[in-house]
């Protein structure tokens, strides 16, 4: 059985690197992106099971690669978790009318982590 895949979209290197850390230790494959442009090519190019994306962003922020992974077949009905440290109820709801599964306010810890790829992964 192959493991599930999470696609990592974060401007951060730091955060890219704790939580794809955090993603090997609970059995699953992490692969990242920078930015939202990254993010499209490698979503299309590694059909993930579930893709954490970062809402601030460079080039393409995280609402507006929402939206493009909402239209294009091979992420159509993947899930989308939002990442973001603005939590409130005007950008939470920016964040699901662009099309996100989830809305995670940062920092977040391990089990909220852990509850979310439970729900969406199994």
């Amino acid at each position: 059985m192959r493991r599930k895949k999470v696609l990592l979209v974060d401007d951060s290197a730091t955060v890219l690197l704790l939580h794809r850390g955090m993603l090997m230790e609970l059995g699953y494959e992490a692969v990242t992106a920078r930015d939202g442009l990254e993010a499209l090519a490698r979503a299309e190019m590694e059909r993930p099971d579930l893709v954490f994306l970062d809402v601030v962003m460079p080039h393409l922020d995280g609402l507006e690669t929402c939206r493009a992974l909402r239209t294009r077949e091979p992420t159509r009905h993947t899930p989308i978790i939002l990442c973001s440290t603005r939590a409130e109820p005007r950008s939470v709801q920016a964040g699901f009318d662009s099309g996100c599964s989830e809305y995670l306010a940062k920092p977040f810890d391990g089990a909220e982590l852990r509850a979310l790829l439970h729900r969406y992964l199994g």
